[in-house]
């Protein structure tokens, strides 16, 4: 679900969209088209595909799941390979969006670790295989916040006012205020909704922002971020100030997964890179690259100790204790969307 890179966005998704082009041009070959978020993928893997089955693989990107699922359900274009998040599987598959996957044809599934299958979106790993994994969590610079940062409660303290850099993401930031305040992160209850509107008004972040965290925070711009995981990991390699946690109320763990829609004209194809996606080889070049948790154990076991470690990659069980799953939140979208728009509008 997420934002990445351990290299420069800007030039990675140039490099992405070139493959596109040069995937786009009148070759003759067989075409896989992949529809993934930016800079979500080692830019060698896919030209690694291509010359092992001799194809050309038209690859575009997409911002958030929303944007993926509109362009999808409007069957307007011909994806082969998507990789949304937990609970817009849901979403697709409660609207009939998905082909099956046959796991006969993806042998390198068998590298999954167990902890990744079964999980509640695909209970019986029908549609989707594991991709990456993370949370959302609070970073923070050592140099400007001397006290233990543990909680979310510290996003409102008027110390920090003009400090904080909260995401510009509807469920996510959402899900800090419905978290502070001990509810699920997945409420339908308006009243708890409104609770978590009031509260986020009553903050004074520096700004709700995008892909720019990751400058900010590097370049000490604020004090404290709300991130997912892996934007944290590459930070913090970046600038050894910074230091990431999970906060104690707990958090959203997410899933983000390959499916193949209904909108694929090449399944077997699709399987194929799917199967090759999860080789060891091509799943390690992913996760050292992108910086997120690969849910590969032989891959796990490769990285070096330092990330295995580091509680931002690949956190204990217990630092996940409270933290949940989004869910498809449909029928009240409606008053999520309110909310935002009233929170925005301050």
């Amino acid at each position: 679900m997420k934002k990445r890179v351990v290299r420069s966005l800007v030039i990675g998704a140039l490099l992405v969209g070139l493959l596109g082009i040069v995937g786009c041009g009148g070759s003759g070959k067989e075409k896989l088209y992949v529809y993934n978020w930016g800079d979500y993928i080692d830019e060698s893997v896919i030209k690694e595909f291509e010359k092992e089955y001799d194809v050309d693989v038209i690859y575009e990107l997409f911002a958030t799941n929303e944007e993926m699922y509109l362009k999808i359900k409007a069957g307007t274009a011909k994806y082969d390979v998507a990789i949304p998040s937990d609970y817009m599987i849901t979403k697709m598959l409660n609207e009939d969006l998905l082909h099956k996957i046959d796991l006969n044809n993806i042998p390198n599934y068998a590298g999954i670790d167990d902890r990744f299958k079964n999980l509640s979106f695909d209970p019986n790993n029908e549609f989707s295989v594991p991709y990456m994994w993370g949370t959302v969590g609070i970073i923070y610079n050592k140099t400007m916040v001397q006290e233990p940062v543990d909680s979310w409660d510290i996003l409102w303290d008027d110390k920090y006012a003009k400090q904080i850099l909260m995401l510009d993401s509807q469920r996510d930031s959402i899900a800090v205020a419905l978290k502070k305040l001990g509810y699920s992160l997945n409420s339908r209850s308006e009243k708890e909704l409104e609770e978590a509107k009031e509260l986020l008004i009553k903050q004074k972040p520096l700004a709700y922002v995008g892909d720019e965290v990751k400058d900010k925070m590097i370049g000490n711009e604020a004090a404290l971020a709300v991130v997912w995981s892996g934007d944290a990991v590459y930070m913090k390699r970046e600038n050894p100030d910074l230091e990431y946690v999970i906060p104690k109320e707990g958090s959203n763990i997410w899933y983000d997964s390959m499916v193949i829609p209904k909108t694929s004209q090449n399944k077997e194809l699709a399987e194929k890179f799917i199967d090759f996606m999860c080789r060891e080889d091509i799943a390690y070049k992913n996760a050292d690259y992108i910086g997120y948790s690969t849910p590969h154990r032989e891959v796990m076991e490769m990285l070096p100790q330092e990330l295995v470690s580091d509680p931002a990659y690949y956190p204990a069980e217990g630092d996940l204790a409270n933290s949940e799953v989004f869910i498809d939140l449909t029928d009240v979208l409606s008053i999520y969307d309110r909310i935002w728009t009233e929170v925005k509008s301050q």
